[in-house]
């Protein structure tokens, strides 16, 4: 089943909590997680960023929404118990817990609602927070959108350029993802007229222990199959093991296909991967702004 979103968390949670007892958020997890029948590949699904499973993410917000309208009340780090205000609610439970049925606590309103000239980044959030996404979606969906259309008009801008700015981009890109030798080194490498479909070589480190033979074309439309292959036997002539093919394109089903069964090992960039590296490598972008996401540091306050 899909990983439930953290407000249909919220009443199992204080319903697995009405024992009374002191639990921990980890025990909660496994409650949880064997209630709503999650599987592990389910349970490993991470966030966006790739830093936290978005189960675990979504147990914690709930807790956090329970905390802040005074239904539970935490006890010591990682520990926490229903309050009497929590029981009270389940003696005649709802269908459902979410942020609508908290803003009845003065407690919640008020952390939800920005005070003149004090408005905290979690207050912003919470005051936008739609009815499924925790804040670190929120903040992680945003900065996927922002970040596909960065990708997106940075390739219109790169297909408008001539190309000998698109060869000079490729070597400036190989560059920053560590291949190569010297700047004036790898400019030799792309640039020359084509020598049987190798557009230039390249270094694939700075001791020049291997090379790799390199396309770079700028194309509009879809790459096929017969261009393809007509690189690779380009690298067989020259006994070469690997080659990249870059192009401001696409490549069709067929081409991608036929790369992976070959050897020598041929890497496909598309024009869209090739902006993502760009971005990804800060070629061609700057940053505009940067924040950043804390947590409390539970070890500063051990006495």
């Amino acid at each position: 089943m899909p990983i439930p979103d953290f407000q249909s968390l919220m009443l199992p949670f204080l319903k697995a909590s009405a024992d009374g007892h002191e639990h921990t958020l980890g025990e909660m997890r496994d409650k949880l997680a064997s209630e709503f029948n999650l599987s592990n590949q389910e349970l490993a699904q991470l966030l966006p960023s790739g830093r936290q499973p978005i189960f675990s993410n979504r147990v914690a917000w709930a807790k956090a929404h329970l905390g802040m309208a005074g239904l539970i009340t935490a006890l010591r780090r990682g520990c926490y118990k229903i309050s009497q205000r929590g029981l009270e609610v389940l003696q005649n439970p709802p269908d459902r817990i979410d942020i609508s049925f908290l803003m009845r606590y003065p407690e919640f309103v008020e952390f939800r609602t920005p005070k003149k000239r004090i408005k905290t980044d979690a207050q912003e959030i919470f005051a936008n927070q739609n009815e499924h996404e925790t804040p670190e979606e929120m903040l992680e969906s945003a900065y996927l959108k922002l970040r596909s259309s960065l990708v997106s008009d940075l390739l219109s801008r790169v297909k408008e350029s001539s190309s000998q700015f698109f060869e000079r981009l490729v070597v400036e890109l190989l560059l920053k993802m560590g291949y190569g030798g010297s700047r004036e080194e790898a400019g030799e490498a792309i640039g020359k007229s084509g020598d049987e479909g190798i557009d230039g070589i390249i270094n694939e480190d700075r001791l020049g222990l291997d090379t790799i033979y390199i396309q770079a074309k700028k194309w509009e439309g879809t790459v096929g199959r017969p261009e393809v292959h007509k690189f690779v036997g380009a690298l067989h002539g020259k006994r070469a093991k690997k080659g990249v093919f870059i192009t401001t394109g696409k490549f069709s089903p067929e081409a991608i296909e036929y790369v992976s069964k070959i050897d020598p090992k041929v890497v496909l960039i598309d024009g869209r991967l090739l902006t993502e590296l760009m971005v990804d490598h800060d070629l061609g972008v700057t940053p505009l702004t940067t924040y950043q996401t804390k947590r409390i540091d539970s070890d500063y306050f051990i006495e």
